[in-house]
């Protein structure tokens, strides 16, 4: 047999030697050898057959049947699915060399280098040289082209064998020839892909024609590989035929790596799915809390909004405490769902970049900006609600005061004006004499001083009834109809004094005498009474003060008034030495003992039991004083308790959030030593957590004592309360933020050196220490990392890392450029490629065919998810995975 040198030149421009380089002088030796031929003969020709059957023929004299050409031509286009050029139908010799030369001529557009080789040779029948080509074609068709771990033809389909025969015992594969004799490996082959088909415990490496028949048949009858081999011939010759072997092997191979493609291939689905379910489920999980969360603000508003007001202290300090409680009790696990929410969605967006998916889009309403917005207006609206309950109370408060002066002084007022508009209508004077017409002329002018010293009176009750209406008071209208009543008779009383004077002073000129000190005691003791009755008013006025210096100005104004008291008493002993006066006249002068002071009605023993009155209730305007002092002093040194912990508190809070500040910059340690430090300052606030429970006991026992300002401290509850919880949510977002950074660099294989690079970069170029860069900063990012940049690349750069043109990148986006293109994940066209193994390199796939290859849960999302094929050569029930595999990548087109 005449040698042939080929060289095959693959796809990828490397030239690739014949096969069996290291043992070519042997087998030029062995080359003429019958029992070769023999093997290589029967071989060839069921290998051309399992080909050729396909298109309905087949040959049964390997170097007649391809003499002309024509059989050659139909197997070389079965193989490789290539039409060849139209052969020539003649049946003359110049014919049959034409035909044979089309079929050489394709073979060596193929990359095969044919020496030796002739078309005369093939048609002449020499068979030597015709199992040397169909050898190549062998050799280039199913042979070539195997691979296994950089390792192609003869060596790539010995290291299978060897990986697949490795675990079976009395099965060493080392070549083509001896290591096959005994049927074994052949066997073993099969049992590791179809278990089922051969118990392999039960062979005996001693009967290798036994192995040989079963492996044979069972190959035959179950793989549809034809049985090319004998095996008598390759137990009876000393090193059987190697071509014979490999090709028989490469059978296997071919019909195996089907199989373990499609598996692959399935599993690659599988994953693609499991994934995009997962998804999903977080998805709808965010939507469900989303969605309870905006209804918990939704259902709240309105409770803050009302602004509803009441006409009680008892009804607005219920509400004060209702609104406690919503502090206390019911909004804060709504913070901390709002916290979960937020960490959870940065998870899911983390988790799809990896995968390679779109960015999660909720529903219209419920983004994080929008529960945000919603959070914030809720947290405005209680503000505005915890202002205007405080408020209310206040009004209240004053209220309330207003209404009991407005009573006292109207109830004052009217005890002295009963009965005035009846006297001041009387005609006494028409029947009295000289003497008793001047002492109603003197009576009616005290009557006049009592009057006017009550006008003071009488303009503090209008005051009252106007500022009542002003703080929008629940009875204004019964106290202006009680006010107006009060105007109505002052008016009524000035009336009717005037047209008495008138009256008075017609007669005055009939009655020549009068008594003087009666009417000396009229003047001077009216002013006195009224005095008196203004005196005590004042001891028992009500008081409202908020601090020690408006209490000691009280004090002080009460010492004052004590001061002026001996000088009354000096005022009370002159007006009754007018009394004294008067019986020393009339025992003097024996005058009757019945006489009445015509000028007024006060009497000594009244002005007495006044006098006594007041006396009576100075020691207890002083000790109300004291009392009230005693109070301020108590509510001042809740002040100061509450202004030592919240002037602690506050600046604390800052330094933590300082802290977490530094510590994002800090590059420093690994990711679990940062997400070490982040969990031990999360310990520490949360061991800070009594601090703030316990500021919250002393502000509740400052708005229950009613203090509404504190000038010791800058810092109000709110102010700790916001504080603490900006604390607890940074915390929080930065663990977040941690965790998907070690999340990603997991995924996607980024070292610690890389992310500190990244880290590094990020903080030099953002320069306004903002947490993100800005255009200009990140483009000189990229041109100092190597970046050769043109404003198109940039351009689309930009898109990818700042997709809502907000101007920023973030460190998040940063990071996912820099790991985007170099990162080992799935694609649509992956995906594609996947489900077109299982479709037998169809456009299409069937249900059965899912259902086969696929686990039943993935199988029938599938096809639920998969529109109908459309296509010109679909069939019933084709389904267009195409489709699918763009919309679980959310891409427009592929």
């Amino acid at each position: 047999m005449i040698m042939m040198e080929m060289q095959y030149n693959n796809s990828d421009g490397y030239v690739l030697d014949e096969y069996m380089t290291q043992e070519d002088e042997w087998d030029r030796d062995l080359l003429l050898d019958p029992a070769w031929e023999k093997q290589q003969r029967k071989t060839f020709t069921a290998w051309c057959n399992s080909h050729l059957r396909k298109a309905g023929t087949q040959i049964e004299n390997i170097e007649e049947d391809f003499r002309n050409g024509l059989k050659l031509m139909l197997l070389l286009e079965v193989i490789s699915g290539e039409r060849l050029p139209r052969p020539d139908r003649g049946k003359m010799r110049f014919h049959k060399i034409a035909n044979v030369n089309k079929a050489l001529e394709y073979i060596t557009s193929k990359g095969v280098k044919l020496v030796s080789i002739g078309a005369e040779e093939i048609v002449d029948g020499n068979l030597k040289m015709t199992l040397g080509m169909i050898w190549t074609i062998i050799l280039r068709f199913a042979i070539q082209d195997i691979s296994v771990e950089e390792t192609s033809a003869k060596e790539g389909l010995l290291l299978w064998c060897q990986r697949k025969t490795a675990p079976y015992r009395n099965v060493n594969v080392q070549n083509f020839h001896c290591s096959w004799k005994d049927g074994l490996a052949f066997c073993a082959l099969i049992h590791r892909h179809r278990p089922d088909l051969i118990d392999y415990a039960k062979l005996n490496k001693d009967d290798p024609l036994g192995n040989l028949n079963l492996a044979l048949e069972i190959a035959e009858k179950h793989l549809d590989i034809p049985k090319m081999l004998d095996p008598e011939d390759i137990i009876s010759t000393p090193k059987p035929d190697e071509r014979a072997i490999m090709t028989y092997v490469s059978c296997f191979y071919h019909a195996f790596a089907g199989a373990e493609q499609a598996e692959t291939a399935a599993n690659r689905i599988c994953k693609v799915l499991g994934v995009n379910q997962e998804n999903e489920k977080l998805m709808e999980e965010y939507e469900r809390l989303a969605s309870e969360l905006l209804e918990w603000i939704r259902r709240t508003t309105p409770w803050l909004e009302n602004r509803t007001p009441e006409n009680t202290m008892a009804t607005m300090r219920r509400k004060l405490e209702d609104f406690r409680d919503y502090r206390r009790m019911h909004k804060p696990p709504k913070v901390q769902e709002k916290c979960q929410l937020e960490i959870s969605f940065n998870t899911l967006q983390t988790k799809l970049r990896i995968s390679n998916r779109p960015a999660f889009m909720p529903s219209e309403g419920k983004m994080v900006s929008d529960i945000s917005s919603a959070w914030q207006g809720l947290e405005q609206v209680e503000k505005g609600y915890e202002e205007w309950l405080l408020s209310e109370i206040r009004r209240l408060e004053r209220v309330e005061h207003l209404a009991e002066k407005f009573q006292q002084k109207t109830a004052t007022h009217e005890s002295w004006a009963q009965g005035k508009d009846q006297l001041l209508i009387l005609k006494d004077y028409e029947s009295a004499s000289l003497m008793e017409v001047r002492a109603l002329l003197r009576k009616h002018e005290a009557f006049e001083s009592d009057l006017a010293a009550h006008q003071d009176r009488v303009e503090q009750i209008a005051a009252i009834a106007q500022e009542l209406n002003e703080l929008d008071y629940h009875a204004a209208g019964v106290i202006n109809e009680h006010c107006q009543q009060i105007c109505d008779l002052w008016d009524r009383l000035g009336t009717l004094t005037q047209k008495r004077r008138e009256a008075l002073e017609r007669t005055e000129k009939l009655l020549e005498t009068i008594d003087q000190l009666f009417l000396e005691f009229a003047k001077r003791s009216a002013p006195f009474n009224n005095w008196m009755d203004g005196a005590m008013e004042d001891l028992q006025d009500m008081f409202i003060v908020h601090s020690v210096e408006e209490v000691q100005k009280l004090i002080s104004g009460h010492d004052q008034f004590k001061v002026t008291l001996p000088e009354a008493d000096s005022e009370r002993q002159a007006i009754l030495s007018i009394c004294n006066e008067v019986q020393k006249i009339v025992q003097s002068y024996g005058l009757s003992t019945n006489l009445t002071n015509i000028y007024c009605t006060i009497t000594p023993e009244q002005i007495n039991q006044k006098w006594e009155k007041v006396k009576k209730l100075v020691p207890q305007r002083d000790s109300t004083l004291q009392e009230e002092l005693s109070r301020q002093y108590v509510n001042e040194r809740l002040r100061r308790q509450f202004a030592a912990q919240a002037n602690i508190i506050g600046p604390w809070i800052q330094t933590r959030m300082e802290e977490i500040a530094h510590s994002l910059v800090d590059l420093g340690g690994t990711l679990e030593d940062q997400m070490t430090q982040m969990k031990q300052y999360e310990h520490v606030i949360i061991k800070y957590k009594p601090n703030i429970d316990k500021l919250e006991e002393d502000h509740q026992v400052i708005q229950e004592s009613l203090i509404f300002d504190n000038k010791h401290t800058n810092y109000t509850m709110e102010h700790i309360r916001v504080g603490w919880e900006v604390l607890l949510t940074t915390i929080a977002r930065t663990i977040n933020e941690i965790e998907t950074q070690i999340l990603m660099r997991d995924a996607k294989g980024i070292s610690q050196q890389q992310l500190n690079s990244f880290r590094s970069s990020f903080t030099h170029f953002d320069r306004k220490k903002k947490g993100g860069m800005e255009t200009d900063d990140f483009r000189a990012c990229l041109i100092s990392m190597g970046y050769d940049l043109g404003e198109a690349e940039f351009a689309r750069i930009m898109s990818l890392v700042d997709p809502n043109g907000s101007g920023t990148v973030s460190f998040q986006s940063f990071v996912d450029f820099m790991t985007r293109e170099t990162g080992d994940t799935d694609t649509a066209e992956q995906v594609v490629a996947s489900f077109r193994i299982l479709a037998a390199d169809k456009p299409y796939i069937l249900m059965d065919e899912l259902r086969r290859e696929l686990p039943p849960e993935q199988a029938e999302y599938c096809i639920s998810r998969m529109p109908p094929y459309t296509g010109p050569d679909g069939v019933p029930g084709a389904l267009d995975y195409t489709a699918l595999s763009t919309a679980l990548f959310g891409e427009s087109d592929l």
